[in-house]
């Protein structure tokens, strides 16, 4: 495989093994029974994703699917910063969520016309998944944002908070460049403009305001990450890590 094509499926598979574990935190103790079992769902869809982009890349380069989520350390992880921030409070969760499903749904309805049949075919199957949890995520901003005081808040403090991460998913590493030119990957301008557009009406209708100023944040697609996902990866990977090689 093709490194720079390696580097771009390891970035998709990353963004969305790094946020379905963390989402995987909820499991038991959402606010009520039917939004855990909610984030429970997204967990494994997004884990689901990955797993296919692994088993891609484990299946070109003669490796096992656990090599690459569960074998490798954080330096070598390409997921953008926006999905390692700790899970907070409810509305911490439910904005990172909007934000990464703002470029999430758009991202993969472009990359199903990839001119890499195998990334194209995972993205047609993920895009339906995709489709509800923008749908989740919107409209418990827009209820949370337009709902007491308290909510509103908390969502504006989580929203100034979780911005900055944003437009990291947007600068295009080398490696996306090269997918761009080749047709492997879609243009970022593009998606850029579909995600801020459906980012600004759900915060609209959430009576919440954009921060005027803030600085971008970014080193995730290249390996330099924040101190959560080394935190993250000791849990995800302790039975590998443990017991290298280990079979049940």
């Amino acid at each position: 495989m093709q490194k720079d094509l390696r580097d771009f499926t390891m970035m998709l598979a990353d963004n969305s093994m790094i946020l379905g574990q963390r989402l995987a935190e909820w499991c038991g103790h959402g606010p009520i029974l039917e939004q855990d079992i909610a984030l429970t769902n997204i967990a494994l869809d997004l884990i689901g994703e990955a797993r296919n982009y692994y088993q891609y890349l484990a299946n070109e380069e003669g490796k096992e699917e656990d090599d690459y989520p569960m074998r490798r350390d954080a330096r070598s992880f390409k997921n953008v910063l926006l999905v390692e921030q700790p899970n907070g409070n409810w509305g911490d969760t439910i904005i990172r969520q909007l934000l990464f499903d703002c470029w999430h749904y758009y991202h993969l309805e472009a990359m199903t016309r990839s001119n890499d049949e195998t990334l194209a075919s995972i993205a047609k199957k993920s895009i339906k998944e995709a489709a509800y949890h923008i749908t989740f995520s919107g409209e418990w901003t827009i209820r949370l944002g337009d709902g007491t005081d308290e909510s509103h808040q908390k969502m504006q403090d989580a929203l100034e908070r979780l911005i900055p991460f944003f437009e990291e998913i947007f600068m295009a590493a080398d490696y996306e460049q090269v997918c761009q030119s080749t047709g492997i990957s879609p243009d970022l301008s593009s998606i850029k403009d579909q995600a801020y557009a459906r980012l600004n009406d759900v915060i609209t209708k959430a009576t919440l305001k954009m921060p005027d100023q803030y600085f971008n944040k970014k080193g995730g697609k290249t390996g330099l990450h924040s101190e959560y996902l080394g935190h993250l990866l000791s849990d995800m990977q302790f039975l590998q890590r443990a017991y290298p090689g280990g079979t049940w």
